[in-house]
């Protein structure tokens, strides 16, 4: 058992890093505060490769494992944790169209959204069907070779600055549940669809979200994704590696936390003495550190399971996304505890990470939804034994 990165690994982590550190963090309280969505980066960032991380290579993705993708997007949330998890959503549609459009879709859509040159929201929750998600009510009815698309879909990222959405749609009827769902990627600028206002947010201001109503939206039926009722099991694959993905958003933003912190410590002085010299706070410093380590190994044995298709990967997606972003946004809460009054204005980036990782917790399945689906796991026969 080998917990080093590859050499492979190095390379993609060096590689984000310098991105990240010259593209992303001189922008990112600008970003922020003004709430600027930098699509140039974005395309940029695609250039690079981040904008098709896991998707194949015959449409213009790199093709790379969840393992390897996570060494990437860590060090990109590192520098804003916002752009890093709106690219995260983008790699998560990209990839549903890359595997479950038909060729034609493919053809179309595959390279230019892998490339950045076009985006993409995943559009799954509702006004009145959040954590339930097999409860969505937004229609698709068949007519002649269209379908028509009619409901609306709530807190959606990238909505109204982004050109393709992937809907979860019901086809069957409600009693069907989530045998009734299936898939659509809809054109954002089709006839029909229609944006709300720009919800003004605690945090993630680097990236748009919106409200997005559907009225007699007509899309091709040859733009279905998968077979007719297989949506939520194409959204729910999406959502182990998406949990995946924002689980790791929190590792970088814990981790530029925790840099900022070991800095300050050792240059702030207080009473005569550096905060460092102060046992009580290297204790802090300690715990701090412990709590990421031990996240990303959860995130990083989780990315392991679902490369390897493991019959339990999905609890240990959910796992990891539990753990890892309560204790990202633990670490982000006490560097900012650390920093003082420093850490509580915006001319340090301590604030803003802290705000930003809170919603980790919310989204891609709130935390209790995650204690649900491992609990429920929990209960079967032999689970003691064979999740170890």
């Amino acid at each position: 058992m080998n917990f080093d990165l590859s050499d492979e690994q190095l390379a993609f982590q060096d590689a984000a890093r310098a991105f990240a550190l010259g593209e992303m963090a001189p922008h990112a309280a600008e970003w922020d505060e003004q709430a600027i969505f930098p699509r140039e980066l974005i395309g940029a960032a695609g250039e690079m490769g981040f904008c098709g991380m896991y998707s194949p290579e015959k449409n213009g993705g790199m093709g790379l494992s969840r393992m390897d993708t996570m060494v990437i997007v860590e060090e990109l949330a590192a520098a804003c944790p916002s752009t890093a998890a709106f690219i995260t959503i983008h790699n998560m549609a990209t990839w549903m169209i890359a595997n479950w459009g038909q060729e034609s879709l493919q053809s179309e859509w595959g390279e230019a959204l892998t490339s950045g040159q076009k985006l993409a929201s995943y559009c799954l929750t509702e006004p009145g069907a959040g954590s339930d998600a097999a409860s969505l009510s937004t229609s698709a009815k068949v007519d002649g070779n269209d379908y028509i698309v009619n409901g609306s879909k709530a807190f959606i990222s990238g909505a109204g600055a982004t050109d393709i959405l992937v809907v979860m749609t019901r086809t069957g009827t409600v009693a069907e549940g989530a045998r009734g769902i299936t898939a659509i990627a809809i054109p954002a600028d089709t006839a029909g669809i229609h944006y709300g206002k720009k919800e003004v947010k605690m945090g993630w201001n680097s990236q748009p979200t919106r409200t997005i109503t559907f009225d007699n939206v007509r899309v091709p039926i040859t733009h279905q994704l998968g077979d007719v009722g297989e949506g939520f099991k194409i959204a729910m694959r999406g959502l182990d590696g998406g949990r995946i993905n924002i689980a790791t958003c929190s590792l970088g933003a814990a981790q530029a936390a925790l840099n900022a912190t070991q800095s300050y410590m050792l240059e702030r002085k207080q009473f005569g003495k550096t905060l460092a010299s102060f046992q009580a706070l290297q204790f802090k410093l300690a715990d701090m550190a412990t709590k990421l380590v031990t996240a990303r190994q959860m995130v990083r044995l989780a990315a392991f399971k679902l490369d390897q298709n493991h019959p339990d990967k999905t609890t240990y997606c959910a796992m990891a996304k539990q753990l890892a972003t309560d204790l990202g946004f633990e670490v982000c809460n006490e560097a900012l505890q650390l920093h003082g009054g420093y850490g509580y204005i915006r001319e340090y980036p301590l604030e803003r990470l802290m705000r930003d990782a809170r919603v980790h917790q919310i989204l891609e399945g709130s935390n209790e939804i995650m204690r649900v689906i491992i609990a429920r796991r929990m209960l079967e026969e032999n689970a003691t034994e064979t999740l170890r």
